[in-house]
Formats: C-alpha cells, structure tokens, sequence
C-alpha cells in the first residue's frame, strides 16, 4: 500500500530535495508540500495523508505546535519528524506532541521508508541515535535510585492493562502481544486504548516514558544498583 506524505519546511532548497528523494522510494507518494507548520495543518485538513515529515524549526507556528494539531484535529494522520537537531529540547516536546517518528537530515531513503511503515503499523518510526537517546534519558534515573514498585497500578489500571503496557514498552507489537498474552488482536487493542485513555496516552512512545516513569517496566541495557 502507497503511503501519502506531506513534506513540511520552511527551507525551499531543503524542502524540494526531500519531494525529490520521495518521488524516488517504492511505497511513498508526495501529495503536498509546505513551508511552514500554519500551512502543514492547512493541507493535512485538505487531503488527508497518511503521513507528514515534519521540519521542526520554522515560521508562524513551528514543527512542534503544528505537530500538536494535526495529532489533535486529525487523528488519523502520522507525523514523523525530519529534522537538524536531536537534543532534548527538540527531541522531546516533539514526541510529548504526538510524534510517532523522529529522524534527523542525515537519515538514507531507507531508514525515511522505514520510519514511515513503523508509524503506519502502530511502532516507533525512531533513529538509531533518537533510540540511543531515550534510554539514556531513562536509563539514568534507573540505575541511581530505581523506583520502588507500585502497591497498586497507577491511573485506575487494571492488572492486564498493565502487563500489556509492560509489553509496549518492550517493543512488543499488537500481534506480538496477542500471541504472548493468547487472546486476540482485538483484544490487545481494547486494553490498549484503555490505557491509553485512562493515562491520558497519545501513542507508544508517550506509553514507554510513562511505563519506566511508574516503574512499570525497565529500559533495556540498564541495571539496577
């Protein structure tokens, strides 16, 4: 299946480049372009797609704010960051946005096709670097004072909704989950929004911070001290 993309940056040279590229790789179709966030939700409200690559820093509203509102107002479309920086103050406000991916302009056209297919399935469309990153972010805080387990989950979780929370945060997907777990993916996608709803969860990777937050689950490659 063709995922439709709308390329948003304010940097024209950049912009067409990225078109270019697209234009070149199996499975994507452009079907807009924009120079800036105002105009990234304009034409996500207009054609629907699947997906927008977002640049971060622009004018009148930036990746960010555009981010939060096309998430918000249509649901239904994807965005993955494409993007100059990767250091937490780009890289988190932009995740806590709804971002489902995060790429920085060095990546090739197959890790962008990647990215798109992981957001389009329900995983993280995420960096090598960016992953790096997040477990260094809550790697950290494990290994120096790791959170005692709660009495009880948090939010009004049930103990199932838990441990299907526990397998997000492994990586596991939707189908992965219903074979470790032996109930259907129907069944995964009800704990899941569940979950999500009584968290106050936009997405997986919301999910994953607030699960080694509440001690729910590890990061991988961290120890306990």
């Amino acid at each position: 299946m063709t995922a439709r993309v709308v390329v948003a940056d304010d940097q024209t040279v950049v912009r067409e480049g990225i078109v270019m590229l697209l234009g070149l790789l199996p499975g994507i179709e452009v079907v807009g372009s924009a120079g800036d966030g105002e105009e990234a939700v304009r034409l996500t409200a207009e054609l629907a797609p699947d997906v927008v690559l977002m640049d971060l820093r622009m004018p009148r509203c930036d990746g960010v704010e555009a981010t939060r509102r096309i998430r918000t107002e249509h649901p239904g479309t994807e965005v993955v960051v494409l993007t100059t920086y990767a250091d937490d103050d780009h890289l988190f406000p932009a995740l806590e946005a709804g971002a489902r991916g995060y790429l920085t302009k060095d990546a090739d056209g197959d890790e962008i096709v990647r990215a798109v297919e992981d957001v389009l399935s329900g995983a993280a469309g995420l960096s090598p670097q960016v992953q790096r990153r997040l477990l260094e972010r809550f790697a950290e805080p494990v290994r120096t004072a790791a959170p005692a387990a709660p009495a009880e989950p948090p939010d009004g979780l049930t103990a199932r909704e838990t441990e299907v929370l526990r397998l997000v945060a492994e990586g596991l997907s939707n189908p992965e989950i219903a074979r470790s777990l032996h109930v259907s993916n129907a069944t995964v996608k009800t704990h899941i929004n569940n979950l999500f709803a009584k968290a106050g969860l936009r997405d997986r990777a919301q999910a994953i911070h607030y699960a080694y937050r509440h001690g729910l689950a590890q990061p991988p490659g961290s120890s306990i001290t």
